[in-house]
């Protein structure tokens, strides 16, 4: 079970507890073709999600198997290692850099500040919040390269051991250490075994990095996790890392280095290290864009910048320093060679919640786009992967099948929309959506306006008021509102007056209540609960013959699958 907790202090993980609260079956998606929650849900072994009516009480719990055990023990050290983080953090003044330093280390975002949040998001940087392939290749490369870097210190060790093996056996140690602390979500689990894949072919005297082992890696993942295939960051991931080795494969390399004074050879160098590091950060978001636009209808006008500075202080400055503060927190111990490292993270952290902050508040830093149809995602992914695998010019040809998701001609927007339990609606005028109750419903409503691209109300109880009279029982449009939605919300029959005054005014009329509908509802659609229980949510389109109302359900979507019906086991 999923349950979210109200205002408080939690209990830390790793502990029974006891509460009472409302459970219902994992939610649908929000619109026809929206992100299903269910679906995931059922393959994360997730029953129930609800809301918690009374505050956690902590009691001893029944015996837990040995895996539960060592779950919840694992839980437990992730808990007060992100604990122990923000308060050295902010006992140096590093206060505002804590969420960052403890989200990338344990995937704790509990000490991270809204605000940065939206910042990361709005910047093209919410990949930082996600423990995936960035942090896994700067914790694990970082180790890599002080192991071989110590081992060549030692020449008695150097002369004979392999210091490239063991440094790659190394880096397979600090994986499995990273991702257990991570949570092992499913981006850390496709990051760790992407990088085992390159430590174990180091370990085998076989290339590293190569599309070979790339597609060995993405086999494994899906092996393990069929259902990735269809989840935007097992997309984006392998996209990205796809097209970077092959970036790394046409990149010119130079001959043998020339003798040149160091006033002629450093700004060769930095120019050199400035163009590779502006082509990773251009390829790489490129090559995830159409995943972006189409899963998140959100493009960042200046991700390319924002990621060629974040990247580089992540990657080159944050995750190194948290290896070795961290080996200090998890150890107990904070003399002053741990806690300056731990300072950098916390400068470094600061340094990139500054950068998200002053690209995400630049002028048109952020769109928002309907999605494409599914085939042109289709068409871009192709056009991605051939670009990738084929060698000569002909490559050049997938580019504009690549910019598929960003050209296709999108449907047109519907007219309305209608929550999955009849429980909100919206409609659109001017492109503009007009959301019958804003507090109710909200996350779905604000899903399904971002999924199709619309604006969203300023003042949405301004907006609303303006095209509907409500209140807590029903809703009324006003003259000249299309199409005139109107709706009954509580299951108690409404007056007979009521009822036909609601009628009258209505193309579409929402009822909650199980009553008989008069005359006066003749030729007026009427959705009742039954209906949203057989087809979730809903979007309105004219009809063919323009004379009436369609309805696209989400169930005609999503399919006959085990998670799309609503089994309850006693």
């Amino acid at each position: 079970m999923r349950v979210t907790l109200r205002s408080g202090a939690p209990i830390a993980p790793g502990h029974g507890v006891s509460l009472r609260a409302i459970l219902d079956p994992p939610p649908g998606p929000a619109s026809p073709g929206g992100y299903d929650f269910a679906r995931d849900a059922w393959f994360d072994r997730v029953g129930a999600v609800g809301l918690a009516l009374t505050p956690p009480q902590e009691i001893d719990p029944p015996t837990p198997s040995l895996a539960l055990k060592i779950e919840m023990t694992l839980n437990g050290l992730r808990w007060r290692l992100a604990e122990r983080l923000a308060e050295d953090l902010r006992a140096i003044g590093q206060a505002r850099g804590a969420g960052l330093v403890a989200a990338v280390t344990t995937s704790h975002q509990d000490w991270l500040d809204p605000a940065d949040t939206d910042d990361l998001r709005n910047s093209g940087l919410a990949h930082m919040l996600a423990i995936a392939g960035l942090h896994t290749a700067a914790v694990t490369g970082f180790v890599f390269a002080a192991i071989r870097l110590l081992v060549s210190a030692w020449p008695w060790l150097a002369l004979r051991v392999s210091g490239k093996k063991l440094a790659a056996f190394g880096g397979l140690v600090a994986v499995a250490v990273y991702l257990a602390l991570s949570g092992a979500h499913p981006p850390a689990r496709r990051a760790a075994v992407t990088a085992s894949v390159a430590f174990l072919a180091i370990l085998l005297d076989r290339r590293a990095v190569s599309l070979h082992s790339l597609a060995l890696a993405a086999l494994i993942v899906l092996a393990l996790q069929p259902v990735a295939v269809v989840e935007p960051g097992f997309q984006m991931s392998f996209c990205a890392t796809a097209a970077l080795v092959a970036l790394a494969e046409l990149w010119p390399r130079r001959g043998g280095l020339i003798q040149a004074p160091w006033f002629v050879a450093w700004p060769q160098k930095i120019k050199d290290v400035g163009l590779g590091l502006i082509a990773v950060s251009f390829v790489a978001g490129a090559a995830t864009g159409p995943f972006a636009i189409q899963h998140f209808n959100r493009m960042a006008s200046y991700g390319l910048f924002a990621n060629l500075f974040a990247d580089l202080l992540a990657s080159a400055v944050l995750m190194p320093a948290l290896v070795v503060a961290g080996i200090g927190e998890a150890l107990g111990v904070a003399p002053v060679w741990f806690r300056a490292p731990l300072a950098v993270a916390g400068w470094s952290g600061q340094g990139i919640l500054a950068i998200a902050h002053t690209f995400a508040n630049a002028p048109g830093a952020s769109h928002t786009l309907a999605s494409a149809p599914p085939i042109a995602l289709l068409v871009s992914y192709l056009g991605i992967v051939f670009a990738c695998l084929w060698k000569g010019r002909l490559r050049w040809v997938a580019v504009p099948l690549a910019l598929a998701v960003m050209v296709w001609p999108r449907d047109p927007a519907p007219a309305a929309w209608i929550a999955a339990d009849g429980a909100n609606a919206a409609v659109v005028l001017d492109g503009r959506a007009i959301v019958l109750k804003p507090t109710v419903r909200a996350f779905a409503s604000e899903a399904w306006i971002v999924h199709r691209g619309l604006i969203a109300p300023f003042d949405p109880d301004a907006e609303a008021a303006l095209a509907f009279d409500c209140n807590k029982m029903r809703c009324l449009p006003h003259v000249g509102v299309t199409p005139a939605i109107g709706a009954w919300w509580t299951r108690r029959a409404p007056k007979p007056e009521v009822l036909n005054d609601l009628c009258r005014a209505s193309a579409i009329l929402i009822l909650k209540a199980q009553v008989e509908t008069p005359p006066s509802c003749d030729g007026v659609l009427v959705l009742r609960p039954s209906d949203f229980a057989r087809g979730g949510a809903a979007e309105v389109f004219p009809s063919a013959t323009g004379d009436g109302w369609r309805l696209d359900w989400s169930s005609s979507w999503r399919g006959l699958r085990p998670w799309t019906g609503q089994v309850l086991h006693q």
